[in-house]
């Protein structure tokens, strides 16, 4: 029985196999090229050289970051410093009348003094891990704002970088309406590589709880091609460049 039962599936593996064979023919034949029977030769590893060794000027890196942020549904404000960036959250905070708002426990955010002025506009303001025996997630799903200090920003993707901790936690990045994140200038980064190469030099021993790259609010397609924007994520986000 079981010599029968595994001639049979070698049966099917070679036609199976005979099958793959012809389709793969058959869209050789539509490109017309000759089949690949064998994988290519990579012989560099990585981004070239010419690559690695780009680097950009700040106001290039602002605008390319602009650029590439907003045309995947992002907003963008360059702002001076912080106090402009407290004027600019508290502003939208009336605009969209926010009630309830959650931010990480940074210094940078600390030192923007938002809590009093937001509390002073009727707004409620939690400091994430501020009191342990808080129902965090609940409170980040509730929220109409998250405020966080990007990490680094990419100016060539449009992307933020936001690390995760115990006084940072994830949640407040990704549960909130909408989401603000400050970036000062000096922590926006040409390329990719230049944010990845500080975790591999500190060592896995170093890695953050959670690294999130945010390029743009969060935006879901089904197979119809039908998108939807908020639904794993804020629908609104703003990155604040500051300096």
């Amino acid at each position: 029985m079981d010599n029968e039962y595994n001639e049979w599936l070698k049966t099917k593996e070679a036609e199976a196999r005979q099958k793959q064979e012809q389709f793969m023919n058959r869209i050789a034949g539509k490109l017309k090229r000759p089949r690949q029977q064998e994988a290519p030769a990579h012989p560099f590893r990585g981004a070239p050289t010419y690559w690695r060794e780009l680097e950009c000027g700040l106001e290039e890196r602002l605008a390319r970051f602009e650029d590439n942020f907003t045309a995947a549904g992002g907003h963008v404000a360059r702002l001076p410093d912080l106090k402009a960036a407290k004027e600019f959250i508290t502003a939208k905070a009336q605009e969209l009348g926010a009630r309830y708002i959650v931010r990480q426990d940074d210094p940078l955010l600390a030192e923007l003094g938002l809590d009093e002025a937001l509390a002073a506009e009727g707004a409620k303001v939690s400091v994430w891990n501020g009191h342990r025996d808080e129902a965090w997630i609940a409170r980040a799903a509730e929220a109409d704002f998250g405020i966080v200090a990007a990490d680094s920003a990419v100016a060539y993707t449009g992307s933020l970088v936001v690390q995760s901790a115990a006084e940072k936690g994830r949640s407040v990045s990704l549960l909130p309406t909408a989401l603000f994140a400050i970036v000062p200038a000096e922590r926006l980064k040409t390329r990719l590589g230049e944010v990845l190469e500080t975790f591999d030099a500190a060592g896995r021993e170093a890695l953050p709880a959670g690294i999130h790259f945010i390029s743009g609010p969060s935006r879901s397609a089904d197979i119809e091609n039908d998108l939807t924007i908020g639904v794993h994520g804020p629908g609104i986000v703003f990155a604040l460049l500051v300096g």
